[in-house]
């Protein structure tokens, strides 16, 4: 009967995607078929021009094909995005430009991690290096919009704007008394007492030892957050805190008392300001490009066959194939065995911003990385995340790089196994009843009882195994003991900054200087630099099109920003085996 249910609604489900889905990949092949036959002509970037950079779209690790992007339907308009690794292409494109003569920034908010948001920075900081001037201006600022624009030559805000400086906070989102009230039981066995991924199902709050290591974490990374601005404002990083403390920005004109910002103008008077820095008549338009849309690339000078590779590994990692913003461990292991065998690759470059997932996966990718080591040098680039899972697949590289922010570490593994008991007796009075030819014939298969006392023992002492294994994967790469990495394991998660010092990181470091590092541990002096997976082109985009993407693309429409909360809940629910991730929806703020 519970089968029946099960399938009844999968089939149901089933009908109302393949419809949508139908639907939207006909309006893609469509669009397809007009656009190829159009002609086309790539955007030209006009003389004495500025780079408009808002950031006010989706930022993902890599830039990924969307074939219902740029669609002119209700609804669908907004749905651009594009990658880190082409936003720092493009931002050192513009610095050797030379019809690029300024940056102008306009960001009201940054809806990404720190992590990312730094290397943004610091691209912009070395374009400020060129001599072309960086213009900040917004009609409010948001804490992260501000780091981000305090690199600038000068910052601007609009007389009645608002910028919001109150220190750094963090969130996380607990599921107990939800999955109490719909009758879902979390079962949690875990190794690691700062593991503090299973805590969102059986707590209500964060333990004493989750607190101790999110203040922990969390003042790594307002230490940076605080320097630099400090070092782009030229201000004191103490009376900065100091600001933040009492709240010291409250109107407009504080934010000029205290140096924040330069002036407060109006929208005019700043476009004003750029046309006297570019020389140009008060009443003609500013040559302007946005970072969207400016398409050149970087010269490299490179004509050697000879290159090194940077595979992108982003999102949670899970068995099998998984899909895009997902890291499949057999997807994964295939490439970079085909990297590995790829005798014009001389080096490898693992570009990693994961909270983990999957330890199965994990393995499966540590051995690979272990094995393309052994052919060819292995650096591992850290993004926002690449802890736990994240950690496991990066450890057996020859070094690894980070940023100060990164959150990394996280050596723990869990298992949660789900019971509905409670929501299919009281709540929906369905009961289910069964025979078996053996003790644990039905252990971790039907979720509609709790575990026995005897089946806990035996899940967790699969958990212990996992563990033990991730600490001797770690101890190797890391040429630790093993006593060494429990100590500083446990599950705790740390930054980047605070990596370095127990020697879990190498150095912090750019993915640029990781490529250049990979490149001289290669011996290469002439060498070109891939980005892989390789992009598909667009109509196997179309077709490779999944249900699960086209849902998660109507969700983040029509909820936005509310959206992660139901694919977290959806998450919870749904995910099995035994885990090495991190709780990737830890809010900083």
């Amino acid at each position: 009967m519970k089968s029946f249910f099960k399938y009844v609604l999968a089939t149901i489900t089933g009908i109302i995607i393949s419809s949508i889905l139908m639907f939207f990949i006909l309006i893609g092949i469509v669009t397809y078929m007009v656009s190829s036959v159009s002609p086309t002509s790539e955007t030209v970037t006009p003389s004495n021009a500025v780079l408009l950079v808002t950031l006010d779209h989706t930022i993902t690790e890599k830039t990924e094909p969307n074939p219902f992007e740029g669609l002119d339907m209700p609804g669908y308009s907004s749905m651009r995005s594009i990658g880190l690794n082409d936003i720092l292409s493009r931002i050192q494109a513009a610095k050797e430009d030379s019809n690029i003569k300024g940056i102008y920034l306009n960001v009201k908010g940054v809806n990404t991690g720190f992590a990312t948001m730094k290397a943004i920075r610091d691209a912009i900081q070395d374009f400020k290096a060129s001599g072309k001037f960086v213009v900040a201006y917004s009609e409010s600022f948001t804490q992260k919009a501000y780091y981000l624009s305090s690199v600038a030559d000068q910052v601007y805000l609009h007389p009645e704007g608002g910028l919001d400086f109150r220190g750094l906070a963090s969130s996380v989102m607990f599921f107990k008394d939800a999955l109490d009230k719909v009758g879902v039981d979390m079962q949690v066995l875990k190794v690691g007492t700062y593991k503090s991924a299973v805590e969102p199902y059986i707590m209500n709050s964060m333990s004493e030892a989750n607190r101790e290591q999110v203040n922990s974490y969390l003042g790594s990374i307002y230490n940076t957050f605080v320097n630099d601005i400090a070092t782009g404002r030229k201000l004191n990083a103490d009376s900065i805190r100091g600001i933040a403390d009492n709240y010291a920005i409250k109107y407009p004109e504080d934010a000029v008392k205290l140096k924040f910002v330069d002036s407060l103008l109006y929208k005019d008077e700043i476009l004003a300001k750029i046309r006297e820095k570019l020389g140009i008549d008060s009443k003609k338009d500013i040559p302007t490009i946005s970072l969207l849309d400016y398409k050149n690339t970087p010269s490299t000078g490179k004509g050697t066959a000879d290159r090194v590779a940077v595979l992108y590994a982003y999102g949670a990692i899970v068995d099998g194939e998984g899909s895009t913003g997902m890291i499949g461990g057999d997807k994964l292991s295939r490439d970079l065995r085909e990297l590995r065998n790829d005798d014009k690759v001389k080096a490898v470059v693992l570009r990693v911003n994961s909270p983990g997932g999957s330890a199965l996966a994990s393995d499966v990718i540590w051995r690979e990385v272990e094995l393309t080591k052994k052919v060819k040098p292995v650096i591992v680039s850290m993004g926002d995340y690449a802890a736990s899972g994240g950690y496991y697949i990066s450890a057996a590289a020859d070094s690894i790089f980070a940023d100060p922010t990164t959150l990394t570490g996280s050596i723990g593994v869990f298992g949660v196994i789900p019971s509905f008991q409670k929501l299919f007796n009281e709540k929906l009075g369905v009961h289910f009843d069964a025979v078996k030819t053996g003790k644990f014939a039905d252990m971790d298969v039907d979720m509609d009882r709790p575990l026995t006392e005897e089946e806990k023992s035996i899940i967790q002492g699969s958990v212990n195994r996992v563990y033990q294994v991730f600490m001797k994967r770690v101890a190797d790469g890391r040429k630790m003991t093993v006593a060494n990495v429990d100590s500083i394991g446990q599950g705790r998660v740390w930054t980047g900054a605070q990596a370095v010092e127990l020697k879990l990181v190498d150095r912090l470091a750019t993915l640029d200087e990781a490529v250049k590092a990979a490149a001289a541990k290669a011996k290469l002096t002439d060498y070109r630099v891939t980005e892989y997976p390789r992009a598909k082109d667009p109509l196997s985009e179309i077709w490779s099109v999944s249900k699960e993407k086209v849902k998660g693309m109507l969700i983040d429409e029509e909820l936005g920003e509310y959206a992660k909360y139901l694919k977290e809940l959806k998450r919870v629910t749904t995910q099995s085996g035994i885990q090495a991730r991190i709780p990737y929806m830890i809010e900083i703020y």
